[in-house]
């Protein structure tokens, strides 16, 4: 009998995932799957689907957020705090915007 090889391939050497990479992976998953699973609720039409699903996203939601937790501890993931001054501007146009759509609802223009 014959056995048949694989022909050999030149691997380029990649340095090894730490302990960051493999929770910086999985926490990008977590979100792909529960932005996915949100799409997914907005679709349907079936209840007892729908429940089974949303049981599913909230667990998913949960652990993209204990990921998230323990990634902000250990110093992985950053945020930038902002000035008070600039959360209020922010607020003070999204309080806007939401008040001037909310205003018009159901009415014609």
């Amino acid at each position: 009998m014959t056995q048949v090889k694989n022909p050999s391939v030149q691997v380029p050497e990649t340095p090894q995932m730490n302990d960051r990479d493999f929770l910086n992976d999985c926490l990008m998953t977590e979100k792909y799957l529960t932005t996915a699973y949100s799409i997914a609720l907005h679709e349907m039409s079936h209840q007892a689907l729908y429940q089974d699903v949303l049981a599913i996203f909230q667990e998913t939601e949960q652990c993209q957020r204990d990921l998230y937790d323990l990634m902000f501890r250990k110093g992985w993931y950053g945020v930038e705090a902002e000035s008070p001054q600039k959360v209020q501007q922010a607020y003070q146009k999204f309080s806007q915007y939401a008040t001037n759509q909310f205003s018009n609802h159901g009415t014609m223009q």
